[in-house]
């Protein structure tokens, strides 16, 4: 069924940042749904508890526009390396959210990707998630940080 949602449409957003910290540290941050409001600028509201097979509901603020709600379910939960989403409706518009945190040198690298696919990912603007992703990994970052002098 997702090859078939893939051909109705498809687009990806890549983004990356080093945090210097642990993998741990990191980890801790995105998985605390209650702490987003605190520091997350795209989901300013995260609702239920990071487990494998659980719901989150996020509460998504795009440039300009209203908030709106948005239901995932955490196919992935590898602490503290990987935190895998996915919502939408199949073959009309799903979302496949990951956050991966890699151990370097300078810390933890931090990606964060997200593959839309269905028909309506052709007249659905995107171009906002990316550099909004950017402002999350920046906030992070400073979350992390911030939590580590504490």
């Amino acid at each position: 069924m997702e090859n078939f949602s893939k051909s109705l449409g498809h687009h990806q957003v890549y983004t990356e940042t080093v945090i210097a910290a642990e993998p741990e540290d990191v980890w801790a941050v995105i998985t605390d749904a209650e702490n987003y409001k605190n520091w997350n600028p795209v989901i300013t509201n995260a609702e239920g508890e990071y487990a494998e097979g659980a719901t989150i509901i996020n509460t998504v603020v795009e440039d300009g526009k209203k908030p709106t709600t948005i239901k995932s379910k955490v196919v992935k939960f590898e602490p503290p390396y990987h935190l895998n989403q996915f919502g939408g409706y199949r073959g009309i518009i799903t979302f496949d959210h990951h956050y991966i945190l890699e151990k370097v040198a300078a810390g933890t690298k931090l990606i964060q990707k997200e593959e839309y696919t269905g028909f309506y990912v052709n007249f659905w603007d995107s171009s906002w998630v990316e550099p909004a992703y950017q402002r999350v990994n920046e906030a992070l970052k400073a979350e992390v940080l911030n939590t580590q002098s504490k």
